[in-house]
């Protein structure tokens, strides 16, 4: 039974396809799809929706013709099997795509001016080379090539069949090419600073004395009785907890219609929670790394680069995976195996007290993870939304994967650390924003600021000590920052439900990991990424507000996203809000990150700060 939410099967992404090929001629290798996903219903529509009532399905896709680079957006009537828009967008980049990626790495590879300038290098065969295609922002990009659909690509180069090619990086050498007709453009020669003898293999066939440790013994994870959640589809039902998961291929995971059962109602929280951004600027002005920003979301899509989990490696215990369906270029349907995998992990203590008469009372933690992992070129992020028998939802990232490193002649440059012989990697960020729909009770939601203040010391307050809790409604959409030194956060409340204290019913954003931008307003990085520049915006909902650079990222010149639409100044007072989180990685890098990076861990969480009337994990059953 197809529910308003489901993410498009891959029938529908047939017919998407079908509908574009016949109504506007859009076919490989004159045309391209950048990316088709579920236009989602209008949440009144989702909300009225009855299990067996009719489901009308609409698609929206980014395609664009290759010969005049002028991208289009199509709305698609699937029920009606019609087209019902078709908007021009000259001037704008969409997404890259794999297909991209992949068509550059072989075709550059055999280019005789590309193999001539490896030969050149000491390089005789160009199939262990690796092309590793990177766009530009505006700013950046060459006037000579204004107007096309560039791509610039570094080199890296494989010690031997199957071995890490970013271990070398043929430094120096760049090449420039059309990424539509897959022309080179130009090789950009900065000099040759040589491949240093470094160690930077990790798969155990390539490391040489390799040797694995035998002291670890199986740790085994069982639920003899089966798991306690359901999955009916794409519903998720543990404990109190009832959500949907979705997947899209710019955001790749999506958690919809987040809520907790209360008897026989189910008390909505948010509606919509996903990531929208993945802005990572490299901090180094060599001419190696001057042009290294990426946007993952926006110009390559996390859902297009997720990855299959495996169980045993990247999931334990009693799993349940979801596939995930998207598309290649031309619109046939690709599926990822085992995109999302979902299981319970016990956690340590939820709750605990000793009493001198009463003894021990122990509940022990269970939490429900949702989970998938993408790998984006050298890195991976490993995405885990956990939800908690108290009612809290932590959002963890976890990055690993291969820094990028380059070799060096005479002093290290300043802006990295050397992490092998003659080789320094460079300093840079992950900044992400989570974009989190709130419908906390409800629709009419207000954001307070919340955060601890220091009376000063007089009768009241002899010794200093007081502490007291100061409130700001946020009425205006706009921009938030975090401040450590009154450890603030921001609650989103439903001031027209009370709880049995009085109190309007609440769920807090607990910060984690904000990290500051650390750039100039002049650069041109930022023009492009201003949501890097605060820590939270708020903003009412607006179904077509979904991406806060833009949703043309690619070649961007200035963010068209959150600063614009927050110039409006519209209220957020008693509405229905939206928060753009903004966190993650401040990365300097460690030498114990190379040649792989133990995964670096951030995150933030969402906790019911009066949702309930009492600690809701009361009722959690006794361990034995």
């Amino acid at each position: 039974m197809t529910h308003p939410l489901d993410p498009l099967s891959a029938d529908e992404f047939r017919q998407v396809a079908a509908l574009l090929r016949r109504e506007r001629d859009v076919a490989r290798p004159t045309w391209r799809i950048a990316g088709i996903e579920l236009r989602e219903p209008a949440k009144a529509a989702v909300a009225a929706h009855r299990d067996g009532d009719d489901v009308p399905r609409h698609a929206r896709a980014l395609v664009w013709d290759t010969t005049t680079g002028v991208p289009y957006v199509a709305l698609l009537d699937l029920t009606a099997d019609a087209l019902v828009a078709w908007d021009a967008h000259p001037g704008q980049q969409p997404n890259a795509t794999v297909d991209e990626w992949h068509e550059c790495d072989e075709t550059l590879r055999a280019h005789p001016d590309v193999v001539a300038a490896l030969a050149a290098r000491g390089i005789p065969d160009p199939s262990l080379a690796l092309i590793d295609v990177w766009t530009y922002g505006a700013a950046r990009l060459p006037e000579a090539y204004r107007g096309r659909r560039v791509g610039w690509c570094d080199v890296w180069l494989r010690g031997a069949p199957g071995s890490n090619p970013y271990a070398h990086p043929v430094a120096g050498l760049r090449l420039i090419v059309d990424m539509n007709t897959m022309e080179l453009l130009e090789i950009v020669d900065h000099g040759d600073p040589g491949r240093p003898d470094v160690q930077g293999e990790y798969v155990p066939a390539h490391i040489p004395g390799y040797a694995a440790r035998t002291d670890r013994k199986p740790l085994e994870i069982t639920q003899p009785d089966g798991v306690s959640f359901s999955l009916d589809g794409h519903a998720l039902s543990w404990q109190n907890w009832r959500l949907r998961i979705g997947f899209t291929h710019r955001e790749g995971l999506v958690l919809h219609q987040v809520g907790w059962a209360d008897g026989d109602t189910v008390r909505p929280i948010a509606h919509r929670l996903s990531f929208a951004e993945m802005v990572v600027p490299y901090r180094d002005p060599t001419p190696q790394h001057a042009d290294r920003t990426a946007f993952d979301i926006g110009e390559w899509g996390l859902g297009f680069m997720t990855t299959s989990l495996e169980l045993g490696c990247d999931c334990l215990g009693e799993i349940r995976y979801l596939d995930a369906v998207l598309h290649d270029t031309a619109g046939e349907p690709q599926e990822i195996r085992n995109a999302v995998c979902l299981h319970e992990e016990d956690n340590g203590i939820l709750w605990k007290h000793v009493d001198g008469q009463a003894g021990a009372e122990v509940r022990r933690m269970r939490r429900m993870v949702i989970s998938t992992h993408v790998t984006v070129a050298n890195y991976e992020y490993l995405v885990y939304w956990r939800l908690y028998e108290d009612g809290s939802i932590e959002c963890e990232v976890r990055a690993t994967g291969i820094m990028v490193t380059t070799p060096f002649v005479g002093e290290a440059p300043p802006y990295g650390v050397v992490v092998d012989r003659d080789t320094y990697a460079p300093i840079h960020q992950h900044f992400i924003v989570a974009r989190l729909d709130m419908d906390v009770d409800g629709e009419g939601n207000t954001v307070v600021m919340t955060e601890t203040a220091q009376p000063p010391i007089g009768p009241d307050n002899p010794d200093g000590l007081a502490l007291v809790l100061r409130n700001e409604p946020i009425t205006v959409e706009g921009p938030q920052d975090y401040r450590w030194e009154t450890q603030r956060a921001w609650k989103v409340t439903n001031p027209s439900r009370r709880n049995a204290h009085g109190s309007p019913v609440a769920y807090k954003l607990v910060p984690g990991a904000a990290v500051p931008p650390m750039l100039d307003p002049a650069s041109s990085v930022f023009a492009r990424a201003q949501v890097i520049g605060h820590t939270l915006w708020v903003t009412p909902f607006d179904a077509d507000e979904r991406w806060p650079c833009g949703e043309f990222v690619n070649q961007s010149a200035v963010d068209e996203g959150l600063p614009v639409w927050t110039a409006r100044r519209r209220s957020v007072e008693d509405a229905d809000v939206v928060l753009w989180y903004v966190f993650g990685i401040h990365h300097v890098p460690r030498v114990e990150d190379w040649p792989v990076m133990p995964a670096d861990t951030v995150s933030f969480w969402l906790k019911p700060a009066g949702f309930f009337d009492a600690n809701p994990a009361l009722d959690v059953a006794p361990s034995h």
